[in-house]
C-alpha cells in the first residue's frame, strides 16, 4: 500500500522539479546577465535599477528583451508539464489531488461538464432574449447612457491624465529631492492585478449563468499581448507625447484589420479600407505638426513611433485571439476579464521578481507618496473601466461604445494639450479633424450597411412550402 502510494506521488515529483529546476535555472542565467551588465555595480544592485541606469534612446529595447526572459519563469514550466502531461497521460489517472485539478483546470478545462453548459447557455440565452423584451422608457435609456458616458469619460480621462503624470513628471521625496518613476512593467502589474480582483468579486457577488469551460491557459496567449500592448504604450510616453498616443489609438483599426485577415481570413468593405487610409494620412498630418521640443531628437521621435506601432500590433492580436475564444468557448466578458488579467498578474509578477523590481518600485512608493495615490487611482480607473466598457457593449451595444470613446480620445487630446502645455500647429489640429472624421463615417456607414442587408433580408420572398 506504502508502495502504491509512493508511485502515485511520482508524478506530483516530477511536476514540481520541473517548476523548480526551470526556475533555478532562469535565475543563474539573471545572475549572469546582472554581472555582464552591471560590470563596476556592487553586488546589492538589482537588475532592474541596472536597466534602469542605462540612458540610451535603445535602453527599452534590452529591458524588453529582460522582460521576455523573465516571463520565461512561467513559459518554461508551462510547457513542460504540458508536454509531460501529453505524453504520460497524467489526467486519466484517478488520483484526484489539487495539483491534478489545478492541471487539469489548465490544459483541458471543465470538459466534462459539457452537457450543463449547453442547458446553462440555453438557459442564458431565454433570459437575455426576456431582458430584451423588457423595453425602457425614453428617460430610463437617457439616464442609462448619461451613466455609461460619465462612467467612460470619467474613467478614462482620469487614468488618461495620471498616465501621462507618472510617466513623464518629476515626484518629490521627504527630502525635496525630485525623481520619475521608470519601469512601466510595475504599473501594467498593479493594473492587471486591481482588474483581476475586480473582476473575481464581481463574478462572486454576481455569479454568471454560463459555466466556465475553457482550458485556462487559453488565455495566456491574450494575457502575454495584453501585457506586451500595454508595456509598449507605458515606454511610448518617454519618446512621444501623450496627444500623440492617443491619436495613434485610432489607427488600431489598420492593424486589426491585417491581423483578422492573417488569422481569420476576415473580409473587409471598401468604405473600411477608405477610412483606413484617411486615418493614416490624419495621423501623418499630426505627427508632421506638433513635433514636441521636449522630445529630443529625430531618433526618439521615430523610436516613439515603432513603439506604438507594436502596441498596435500586439493590441490587435489580443481582440482577434480573444474574439476567437469567446466563438469557441462562449464564456462572459467578465470571465475573459478574469482568466486574461489572472495570467498577466502571473507574467509580470514574476518578471518583476526575477529582476527585483518589486522592491525598487516599492521602495520609490515609500518615498514619494503622491506616485502612490496616482498609481491607485490609475489601476481603479483602468478596472471600473473595462467594467464600464463590457455594460455599455451589452446595454447600448458596440456602435454607441465606438462613438463615446471616440469622443473620449477627443476631449483627451484637448485636456492633455492644456494640462501638460502641448503645442499643436494647424496641420497637427487638421490630422486630428481628419482621424476623427474618418471614424464617425466608419461608424456610419457600418449602420447604413447593417440596415440594407436587414431590409434586404426582409423582402426576399419566401419559398412556398
Amino acid at each position: 500500500m506504502h508502495v502504491y502510494k509512493m508511485s502515485n506521488r511520482v508524478p506530483e515529483l516530477i511536476i514540481c522539479s520541473f517548476i523548480v529546476v526551470s526556475l533555478l535555472v532562469i535565475h543563474f542565467f539573471s545572475d549572469l546577465l546582472r554581472a555582464s551588465l552591471g560590470g563596476f555595480y556592487t553586488k546589492d544592485v538589482t537588475l532592474s535599477q541596472i536597466l534602469d541606469a542605462q540612458n540610451s534612446d535603445y535602453a527599452w529595447l534590452l529591458k524588453l528583451l529582460v522582460n521576455c526572459f523573465g516571463y520565461s519563469c512561467v513559459f518554461v514550466p508551462g510547457y513542460l508539464i504540458y508536454k509531460y502531461v501529453a505524453r504520460t497521460g497524467y489526467l486519466e489517472r484517478g488520483n484526484k489531488t489539487i495539483l491534478h485539478t489545478a492541471i487539469n483546470m489548465c490544459i483541458t478545462g471543465n470538459s466534462t461538464y459539457e452537457p450543463l453548459d449547453v442547458a446553462a447557455s440555453t438557459a442564458d440565452k431565454e433570459r437575455s432574449a426576456g431582458s430584451v423584451a423588457v423595453k425602457r422608457t425614453s428617460s430610463q435609456e437617457a439616464v442609462q447612457l448619461l451613466w455609461c458616458f460619465g462612467g467612460l469619460m470619467v474613467s478614462y480621462l482620469t487614468w488618461g491624465v495620471l498616465q501621462e503624470k507618472i510617466m513623464t513628471q518629476k515626484y518629490l521625496n521627504f527630502a525635496g529631492e525630485s525623481s520619475k518613476f521608470k519601469d512601466s512593467q510595475f504599473l501594467v502589474f498593479a493594473n492587471r492585478l486591481l482588474a483581476f480582483m475586480v473582476a473575481l468579486i464581481y463574478l462572486q457577488w454576481q455569479p454568471s449563468p454560463t459555466r466556465h469551460r475553457a482550458p485556462l491557459y487559453k488565455y495566456s496567449f491574450a494575457s502575454f499581448s495584453n501585457i506586451m500592448s500595454a508595456w509598449f504604450q507605458y515606454e511610448a510616453l518617454k519618446f512621444v507625447n501623450f496627444p500623440t498616443q492617443v491619436l495613434a489609438k485610432s489607427c488600431k483599426i489598420i492593424p486589426v484589420m491585417v491581423m483578422g485577415k492573417i488569422m481569420s481570413k476576415a473580409k473587409y468593405e471598401s468604405y473600411e479600407y477608405a477610412t483606413a487610409v484617411l486615418i493614416s494620412l490624419g495621423m501623418i498630418f499630426f505627427m508632421s505638426g506638433s513635433a514636441d521640443s521636449n522630445k529630443a531628437s529625430g531618433v526618439t521621435t521615430l523610436t516613439g513611433v515603432f513603439l506604438l506601432s507594436l502596441y498596435m500590433v500586439f493590441d490587435s492580436f489580443t481582440a482577434n485571439w480573444q474574439g476567437s475564444l469567446f466563438k469557441s468557448y462562449g464564456m462572459t466578458s467578465l470571465q475573459m476579464m478574469c482568466g486574461v488579467n489572472l495570467f498577466s498578474s502571473i507574467f509580470t509578477g514574476a518578471s518583476l521578481s526575477m529582476q527585483g523590481g518589486f522592491m525598487d518600485s516599492l521602495s520609490f512608493a515609500t518615498e514619494h507618496p503622491k506616485f502612490v495615490f496616482d498609481m491607485v487611482v490609475l489601476s481603479i480607473c483602468s478596472a471600473v473601466g473595462q467594467l464600464f466598457i463590457y455594460h455599455t457593449i451589452d446595454v447600448f451595444g458596440p456602435v454607441v461604445f465606438t462613438i463615446i470613446m471616440t469622443l473620449r480620445q477627443a476631449v483627451a487630446i484637448m485636456l492633455s494639450c492644456f494640462i501638460y502645455h502641448h503645442s499643436v500647429s494647424a496641420l497637427g489640429i487638421f490630422g486630428v479633424l481628419i482621424v476623427f472624421v474618418a471614424i464617425f463615417l466608419r461608424v456610419y456607414c457600418t449602420q447604413r450597411l447593417r440596415a440594407m442587408r436587414k431590409r434586404a433580408e426582409a423582402n426576399k420572398p419566401k419559398m412556398a412550402v
